[in-house]
């Protein structure tokens, strides 16, 4: 049964947010898809992810590369899953695919500060639950560790 979780994203950014669980991703073994609002956000978070931390190496790719298939995380803008990821990440009010059903773990990214994000976010709860899907809500706490809210 395909897992959707919520990450309520309050005072940081998905910068922050994004590199460590990706990182907690790898580590489990996961293959990941990363779905961006667009091709300039996608880009940019390719950017990022080389440079976030000096002392790490977080392998990814954009879907544009001939060896997009062999990547562990993969950065898109379409709803495509080229490297047969298990795992997505949904970044920028992107909605749920036509295919999530394929996959084992949805992850929404989704900024507190913003109306729009909150209600599509909400809409989407609704549209995992209709579906079947295991859904869960996490917030940070004061220290930045994520927490299960009911």
């Amino acid at each position: 049964m395909t897992e959707v979780l919520f990450y309520h994203l309050q005072g940081r950014t998905i910068e922050q947010v994004l590199p460590p669980l990706l990182e907690k991703s790898l580590a489990r073994g996961w293959r990941v898809v990363v779905q961006a609002g667009s091709e300039e956000r996608a880009d940019t978070l390719d950017a990022h992810l080389w440079t976030y931390r000096d002392d790490s190496f977080l392998p990814h790719a954009t879907w544009r590369v001939a060896d997009a298939m062999h990547q562990p995380i993969v950065l898109t803008a379409e709803e495509s899953n080229p490297n047969a990821a298990t795992v997505r990440f949904l970044l920028d009010n992107a909605a749920l695919p036509a295919d999530a059903e394929g996959y084992e773990r949805m992850v929404l990214l989704f900024d507190g500060d913003d109306e729009d994000a909150v209600g599509m976010a909400r809409d989407m709860w609704k549209q995992s639950k209709s579906r079947g899907f295991e859904v869960t809500y996490w917030q940070a706490d004061a220290a930045g560790r994520w927490q299960k809210r009911e």
